[in-house]
């Protein structure tokens, strides 16, 4: 068992620990396992960086393959990851399969000793977030999980002014809201499986049934392939409240929510997620419902001396001060480019990314627990220490 004090602090890395010793002006060849929408936009944001040049593509659908190959000609292709982990020409691999997949082919990855940017959210289970710390460990490889907040400077300036100055004063409870739209029923077509499509390949490690087109092209509706809208957007906004407060899992979490649109067409994940988190000194409420006209996305820090409202693309701190006039900062464009460039430097430096795999083996830790509570439908107490679940 990894304590969260090794997780989070982990090894210190040294530019001799890289089996390939790059210079500043080598190019990384990254190979993408995973080419979807999210997977193919990821990787176009690689491939702005004068120094990547991406080399590999694998994906258990010929057809998506075929349309990322567009945006990467002169790639070699895979359906079976093991085979591109294998090229020698691949020093990177960024993961944008499916949830049930990120530990799996992020430590393969690494132990074919490939540095590995993986999608959030991090893991499916609670048992596989130290898995994967492991692996990036011992194989002195850096591991940096999707989680662009840490490098987005949208949120790393009202952090450093607001926050750590103590401007905001004590936070005694945070809101975070990520709302989805409308449930929509799930598609049922193709009713029969492409040909060019792996459909055992994709349930991997999932235990084995029929192909259903709502399961393939929606995954996310199904608790069998990840936690839904919880480890969806939870583990973004709840890796935000750790970069914040502190990098420790709360002491409760407890789900209020569950499938309120319910079309009988064996989804299983909630529509309607709202979670509460005790922590030390302070509490969290997650919310995601369905709502047709939902307010701002964005996070709330609620302090004795002022308010702290943040999300990707704006901030607004309003101190408690009579008189006071909101301080706004608006920003442009897509963080995630500010990510992929801080794995890529830290590819060469050997430092720890800013979505390191430790820090981010804790915040998963609150999204998983809202799906068990909301699976066992009862409070999940848990020790931040020990990183455990208090037996019933």
């Amino acid at each position: 068992m990894i304590t969260r004090r090794e997780a989070a602090k982990g090894v210190a890395l040294t530019a001799l620990s890289y089996s390939r010793v790059m210079g500043a002006n080598d190019r990384i060849g990254v190979g993408v396992i995973g080419t979807g929408s999210r997977g193919t936009y990821v990787m176009t944001l690689f491939q702005k960086n004068a120094d990547v040049e991406v080399r590999a593509l694998c994906d258990v659908y010929a057809a998506r393959i075929d349309e990322a190959q567009q945006k990467a000609p002169g790639t070699k292709t895979f359906r079976a990851h093991e085979e591109l982990l294998a090229l020698k020409e691949v020093d990177a691999v960024l993961v944008g399969s499916p949830d049930h997949w990120h530990k799996t082919h992020a430590v393969d990855a690494m132990n074919a000793g490939k540095d590995v940017y993986v999608e959030k959210p991090m893991c499916r289970t609670r048992e596989e977030a130290p898995l994967m710390v492991k692996a990036a460990r011992i194989n002195d490889r850096i591991l940096q999980i999707g989680v662009q907040q840490r490098s987005g400077p949208i949120y790393i300036e009202p952090l450093e002014l607001f926050v750590r100055t103590g401007k905001l004063g004590k936070i005694a409870h945070i809101d975070a809201i990520w709302h989805g739209g409308v449930t929509r029923r799930m598609v049922t077509e193709p009713a029969e499986k492409p040909s060019n499509l792996d459909w055992a390949r994709f349930l991997g490690p999932v235990k084995y049934r029929d192909w259903d087109p709502g399961q393939y092209f929606n995954f996310r509706a199904y608790l069998d392939y990840n936690g839904g809208k919880m480890t969806d957007f939870g583990h973004h906004w709840m890796d935000v409240v750790h970069m914040y407060m502190g990098e420790r899992a709360p002491r409760t979490a407890s789900f209020a929510g569950g499938i309120y649109y319910d079309f009988k067409d064996g989804r299983t994940a909630p529509d309607t997620c709202n979670a509460l988190f005790e922590y030390d000194g302070f509490s969290t409420l997650f919310q995601s419902n369905a709502y047709g006209n939902p307010p701002e996305y964005g996070i709330t820090f609620y302090g004795d001396k002022g308010r702290l409202f943040v999300n990707r693309n704006r901030y607004e701190f309003l101190s408690a001060e009579k008189g006071a006039q909101p301080v706004v900062k608006r920003t442009p464009g897509d963080i995630t480019a500010d990510h992929v460039r801080n794995f890529l430097d830290c590819c060469k430096s050997r430092k720890h990314p800013n979505g390191d795999c430790g820090v981010a083996s804790i915040s998963i830790l609150p999204p998983l627990l809202a799906v068990q509570s909301y699976v066992e439908k009862r409070q999940i107490r848990f020790d931040p220490d020990r990183l455990e679940v208090f037996p019933l």
